[in-house]
């Protein structure tokens, strides 16, 4: 038999472990600002990682050119937009049609070094990325497509209960249970009208004043003012908190200490970060602009996860699995990064 040495500090070989360059790129609007982010964000908890963002902002003679006539992308920038050249990170995460140009030209400017990762549906051939990373309802497929149900954020249990602490003192003085109520606005497939902005809030006040529960409500800058308007003004004699807009944001302990989240049905990221909590998500109903088939598919997908429901008026508790798929497309993203870079992580 034969008696291996014990082992010790001294006899083990680790490998140096190199720090990853990771670019979080949008044009800046803090809904697909916070998908690169949360995603960067989720890879630097599982590898030394550091975030540079990026913002890509063109001229107004060029915003609008569709994706095929920016040629010369880097020519066409504002002043104040981030600069897009070398030395090129180990890993470009992007999101936003403002994006594409300079994702479908990055595996020829870095010489095949930087892993390149395209947030939501490109609309464009999916050779030039490395991964493709979309929400199931896009109905996207390939080799390098991961589909994850709604979209990368920036929720986590981690952040949720250390963001609360700036609020802890002024939410806890108003005492539980804490129904949060977040109310989207206008997108291509919906909005609010007045006439619904009345309708929620009047579901909105029965069903808060029924729970004897504190009102947490966060209204959008996508809201529209009329609905605002009625909205605040209807709700605004209920215990609780109304944020506006205005000081500092809540959202995060909002999420935090809900028992009920509330959550318009025009928004794949509120839903999406709702159901990162684990707690009962009801979905509003809002005014359809158009067919809106994908956020159909979108919703369906979350109530057969279990994390959603559509608002029956009462509030009803059920459990599941806080979904987190911002972390999963991490891992995929770094298992496919050390797969084409298997030496990339040591020195």
């Amino acid at each position: 038999m034969i008696i291996a040495p014990p082992v010790t500090a001294d006899s083990l070989i680790i490998p140096p472990v190199r720090q990853l360059t990771v670019w979080a790129v949008s044009d800046g609007r803090a809904g697909i600002h916070n998908q690169v982010l949360g995603l960067a964000e989720a890879i630097a908890s599982q590898v030394p990682a550091q975030i540079i963002v990026r913002h890509i902002r063109y001229r107004r003679m060029f915003d609008a050119l569709p994706t095929a006539l920016k040629l010369w992308p880097d020519r066409m920038l504002k002043r104040d937009s981030d600069i897009i050249g070398p030395p090129f990170p180990d890993i470009w995460i992007a999101a936003g049609r403002a994006t594409l140009p300079h994702s479908l030209r990055l595996k020829k400017r870095s010489k095949d070094q930087t892993f390149v990762v395209q947030l939501q549906n490109p609309r464009t051939a999916l050779a030039p990325y490395d991964l493709v990373i979309a929400p199931q309802h896009d109905q996207v497929s390939g080799d390098n497509v991961l589909s994850l149900q709604g979209a990368t954020h920036r929720v986590s249990l981690t952040r949720l209960k250390s963001e609360y602490a700036a609020f802890t003192d002024q939410i806890e003085a108003l005492g539980g249970p804490y129904v949060t109520v977040l109310i989207g606005g206008k997108s291509k497939t919906r909005t609010i009208s007045p006439e619904r902005a009345e309708t929620l809030a009047r579901q909105i006040k029965t069903a808060v004043k029924r729970q004897n529960a504190t009102l947490l409500l966060s209204v959008s800058r996508r809201t529209p003012e009329a609905a605002r308007l009625i909205l605040m003004d209807a709700l605004k004699d209920h215990k609780g908190i109304i944020y506006d807009g205005e000081g500092p944001n809540p959202y995060f302990a909002f999420l935090q200490a809900a028992d009920h989240i509330l959550v318009t049905d025009d928004s794949v990221n509120m839903a999406t970060e709702a159901a990162a909590t684990g707690k009962p998500v009801h979905i509003l109903e809002t005014d359809r602009r158009g067919a809106g088939q994908k956020f159909d598919l979108f919703h369906k997908g979350l109530q057969d996860y279990g994390a959603a429901r559509p608002f029956s008026g009462e509030l009803r508790h059920w459990n599941y699995q806080p979904l987190d798929e911002t972390t999963r497309a991490a891992t995929e993203v770094l298992k496919r990064f050390n797969e084409k870079y298997p030496d990339r992580l040591s020195k």
